[in-house]
């Protein structure tokens, strides 16, 4: 796992924690409708947990309950971490997205890093995530 966290931003103990704990909101790019599909788990899981789960993908109508968003920019309520569950070569064009709405975090999901895509996002302000499950770094600091 690589965190990067924006210029100004006190590293604490645990920055992943402080992230965590100050979200209520994560829209999942990718997020599929199948449970078969990690993207399901993970999302469920955050759901479970309490946080309001927001799917984006052009392709589902409705997962977990939920409307989904073609993109992004087309939510129409404030995203605290945007998950993403693309592959590495799209990583770009979704960072890009989620400055234009004004995310907090950036989160990409394990096996994914986009070292050009975090820092961009890092200068904008954004707190990143890379090559880490949310669902795992969640579970593990809720058993503490």
């Amino acid at each position: 796992m690589k965190t990067h966290l924006p210029d100004g931003m006190k590293a604490s103990s645990d920055p992943v924690a402080e992230l965590l704990r100050a979200s209520k909101t994560i829209a999942v790019v990718g997020l599929s409708a199948n449970p078969a599909r990690p993207s399901n788990e993970v999302a469920a899981y955050l759901q479970r947990v309490g946080y309001r789960i927001i799917p984006v993908n052009p392709k589902e109508k409705e997962v977990l309950g939920e409307k989904a968003y073609a993109r992004l920019e087309d939510v129409p309520e404030k995203v605290d971490i945007v998950d993403i569950f693309r592959r590495a070569e799209e990583v770009g064009a979704v960072v890009e997205s989620a400055i234009g709405i004004g995310a907090k975090v950036v989160w990409m999901q394990l096996g994914i890093e986009d070292g050009v895509a975090a820092e961009k996002a890092r200068r904008r302000g954004l707190a990143v995530i890379e090559d880490a499950c949310l669902l795992v770094e969640d579970r593990r600091r809720r058993r503490r």
